[in-house]
């Protein structure tokens, strides 16, 4: 089995009390505890759409070479891909490894898992 990735949704005010309690000391974060976090269901939904889940899938089965080469298996613009791909590189969900003057998309996780804190 691959890698999963723990992911958090915690309303802004509750994750702000909890990043700053972590910082000041007074909590530490548990074993296992989400290290990516969304302030709600929404916008989770929008990083990990059906759209771009089904991309991720498609990355791990062809392992692209490039952007360009995704482009073409995919029929998306290279664009809108790396536009996409950017957004889930700042969640960690994949790595874009420059390669001379190519980029080369590679999936970090195999499956995802929500804590939903309310």
């Amino acid at each position: 089995m691959g890698r999963k990735m723990e992911i958090g949704i915690m309303p802004r005010d509750k994750f702000k009390k909890y990043t700053l309690d972590i910082a000041r000391g007074e909590r530490k974060p548990k074993r296992g505890e989400p290290k990516i976090w969304f302030d709600s269901v929404e916008s989770l939904a929008q990083v990990l759409s059906t759209k771009n889940r089904e991309l991720l899938k498609i990355i791990k089965e062809h392992n692209p070479s490039s952007l360009k080469e995704l482009a073409e298996v995919t029929g998306r613009s290279p664009g809108n891909l790396c536009r996409t791909l950017k957004n889930m590189e700042q969640y960690g969900i994949v790595e874009l490894h420059k390669e001379k003057k190519t980029v080369k998309p590679l999936v970090c996780f195999d499956s995802f898992e929500a804590v939903f804190s309310y």
